[in-house]
């Protein structure tokens, strides 16, 4: 005997399937670009010590931990090149976050935007990893700190979609760690005295100032002036996006203040010598 059928139940079950579909699907993206962060870390790590191995002839005598912290730093790098096309490109050039965009800027997501934050989480993953596993070899607290801050942001704004713009402005920061990582290298290759590591130095200061310090005044200014969309989200997404940069910004301006006391004692030696 056939039962009639409810239209609206129909529409409805068949809405709810395919939701679970397509959200499922999203997961295996979101897997994949984590994964695909983590194979990413590996196979920059081990070109970095393919090519070290070739072009550097000072690689082979470094110790063990020396080698280790040179391809992690190639590896670092690595990322921080991605992550910081990707985020400029998805924050300014994009549209994702335009004005002329209708609906609330803090819940603006697209695939994406998801599989570069995907990506990211796997680079945080792998990185904090090797920091616990070596440390303090590779870094203290403050670099643990550091990596748990900016992987709970980033895994929550890929999960939610809810404050990715502030998330990517955030993440420009990485600007920086290719300049951080040369002047290591420069120093662990005897070439402190060289020029490439004082135009390094001054290229470091101006990426940080930029990067961390005014991009970061610019995205607390943002916040205030969209105070209104940014109260409409989770309370969890309010307290990251209220504590998450204002420690960061603390933590930026110590260390610019470090680098700026290095690059003044490095501008003086030189006007001695």
């Amino acid at each position: 005997m056939d039962f009639p059928v409810d239209p609206l139940m129909a529409y409805k079950y068949k809405a709810e399937l395919l939701l679970k579909e397509y959200l499922l699907a999203d997961s295996y993206v979101l897997y994949a670009a984590v994964l695909g962060g983590i194979l990413m870390c590996k196979l920059s790590y081990d070109i970095t010590h393919l090519i070290s191995s070739i072009y550097f002839k000072g690689y082979t005598s470094l110790t063990k931990m020396r080698k280790i912290e040179w391809n992690n730093r190639g590896m670092s790098t690595v990322h921080a090149i991605f992550i910081t096309i990707m985020s400029v490109y998805l924050v300014f050039l994009s549209g994702l976050f335009s004005d002329r965009l209708d609906g609330p800027v803090t819940f603006r997501s697209s695939h994406l935007s998801n599989f570069t934050l995907g990506v990211s989480v796997g680079y945080f993953i792998a990185d904090l990893a090797m920091i616990f596993w070596f440390y303090p070899s590779l870094g203290g607290m403050e670099y643990v700190f550091h990596h748990i801050l900016s992987l709970v942001c980033a895994v929550y704004a890929m999960l939610s979609g809810e404050g990715q713009l502030y998330t990517y402005m955030v993440l420009i920061s990485e600007t920086t760690t290719p300049g951080i990582n040369l002047r290591w290298f420069l120093d662990v290759a005897g070439r402190k005295n060289s020029k490439a590591y004082l135009v390094n130095g001054v290229a470091m200061f101006a990426t940080w100032l930029v990067a961390r310090i005014i991009l970061f005044i610019y995205l607390f200014y943002h916040i205030l002036m969209n105070y209104e969309q940014v109260k409409q989200m989770d309370t969890f997404a309010c307290l990251l996006i209220s504590v998450a940069p204002t420690v960061l910004f603390i933590m930026n301006v110590m260390w610019f203040s470090k680098i700026l006391r290095g690059l003044k004692k490095t501008l003086a030696k030189r006007h001695v010598e």
